[in-house]
């Protein structure tokens, strides 16, 4: 059995394509961290099962979903993510192939233009999973890494991801994401030097708009590398903070 699973949380303005969008799985689960708006109602009329779990991060979620659940796969799909027919059409394909793990790159759609520069493709993402061979780890709690017990594949066909609609939105998930990243740095060790809050951001936007090639987006990618580049910076203030108050 093939399951699908969206992981939600007040997610009624996207839930109901992203359910459309993978309709063909054998099962499709919404797991969903006790939503306050709609999102619940959505899925159970468009026939999915729900489950609800407390969110701690996104790698203890997904873990619990695998451990919850009794398909013999996973797809893993967010809400504001797309799987398209041809994507649906490939993963029927490798089911029975010896892979555990399949990576599935992303068209990510950043201010409503899709972005293939500056590290936002291909963006493979390991979301179809053999669920007795797959495992996130738990050191990871955001930007989840998989731990799997057999060899990866890669599929060609990308999942459609509506990443960041306003740059509000790409602000509110960078300060949350730079609060993770900053708790790992701090956990692992890392201290900043005085250099860094210019050594880091400037290889960071390197990194971005040369080497990732956001130059191929034009003032787009300039904007999305500079941006990156500054929550660099906002980061290691955040991990010298911890230094300070630890």
């Amino acid at each position: 059995m093939l399951a699908a699973v969206i992981l939600t949380y007040n997610e009624e303005r996207l839930v109901r394509d992203c359910l459309a969008s993978v309709a063909w799985a054998d099962k499709v689960i919404v797991f969903d961290s006790y939503s306050t708006d709609a999102t619940v109602q959505i899925a159970e009329e468009m026939g999915a099962q729900v489950l609800q779990h407390p969110f701690q991060n996104y790698g203890a979620q997904r873990n619990a979903a695998l451990e919850t659940l009794a398909a013999e796969w996973i797809l893993f799909v967010d809400a504001d993510e797309r799987a398209t027919p041809d994507l649906a059409d490939e993963v029927w394909s490798v089911l029975d192939r010896p892979e555990r793990g399949w990576w599935a790159p992303r068209h990510n759609y950043i201010f409503g233009k899709l972005t293939l520069g500056a590290g936002w493709y291909p963006d493979y993402q390991l979301r179809l999973l053999h669920r007795a061979s797959a495992r996130y780890d738990p050191g990871r709690p955001v930007h989840e890494v998989v731990i799997l017990d057999g060899e990866e594949g890669h599929l060609k066909n990308p999942l459609i991801h509506h990443n960041y609609e306003t740059l509000q939105q790409f602000v509110a998930k960078q300060e949350k994401y730079t609060d993770f990243e900053a708790g790992i740095q701090f956990r692992a060790g890392r201290r900043p030097k005085p250099w860094t809050y210019i050594t880091g951001p400037a290889r960071q936007f390197w990194w971005r708009f040369v080497t990732l090639k956001g130059y191929g987006d034009g003032l787009h990618g300039l904007r999305l590398s500079a941006l990156m580049a500054y929550y660099n910076a906002v980061m290691w203030r955040r991990v010298a903070k911890l230094w300070r108050s630890g």
